[in-house]
């Protein structure tokens, strides 16, 4: 980690972060931790942190909390928090499926964001990636009625993938016909910049947990 990142760990990460495999047995009391009641927003995957910070900062009304296993990035995100002034975010260190599975209880979650995860492009790797039928559910169990699982991906072959998995899935059902329209808040990330420089298209999945 760079001087900053490991000055923001010791500074912030008391208040503002938790490492999953330290939480005890049962629901995170998101309540309590933000001090607040108000909608949970979970993005997974929140890299270097800066879409996170911003997405956290324009929507200050949502408990947005940010999955990561890449300490330096959790360092970079609580410097971008601060430098934003940013009051409504928290962070979690560690594996987002036990997160979901063992400490957040189903039919509460406002919202579920994955952005650019890892697209593991080779094929015999693709068993990798995060978006499968047993995730799908998952995410789908946790959110509340009416609640939005937010995906984008600039490999074709992944956003099929997330299509075809999540169309499958009982419990959600896609508020578009096919790709959702880019929204305009979500920020390019490097790893959008990087797809248009390299000829690749990306992908925007809304799908929506049924009443």
């Amino acid at each position: 980690m760079t001087v900053g990142q490991q000055r923001a760990w010791e500074d912030h990460w008391p208040r503002l972060g938790r490492t999953v495999s330290e939480l005890p047995p049962g629901p995170l009391d998101f309540t309590a931790w933000f001090g607040r009641e108000a909608p949970v927003m979970l993005e997974i995957g929140s890299g270097m942190g800066e879409t996170t910070s911003q997405l956290a900062a324009a929507a200050p009304e949502l408990n947005y909390v940010a999955a990561e296993v890449y300490d330096p990035g959790l360092g970079q995100l609580m410097l971008r928090a601060e430098n934003l002034g940013v009051e409504n975010l928290r962070l979690l260190h560690g594996d987002a499926v036990v997160l979901l599975t063992e400490h957040v209880e189903r039919d509460t979650l406002h919202g579920v964001r994955l952005f650019f995860p890892d697209p593991w492009p080779k094929k015999k790797h693709h068993k990798r990636r995060i978006v499968s039928p047993s995730f799908a559910a998952l995410v789908a169990s946790r959110l509340a009625p009416g609640g939005t699982f937010h995906m984008a991906t600039d490999w074709e072959n992944y956003a099929e993938q997330m299509l075809e998995v999540c169309s499958a899935e009982p419990s959600l059902k896609n508020r578009y016909d096919g790709w959702a329209p880019r929204p305009e808040w979500r920020p390019v990330t490097k790893f959008e910049q990087r797809a248009d420089v390299e000829g690749r298209v990306s992908h925007d999945l809304i799908f929506e947990k049924r009443s």
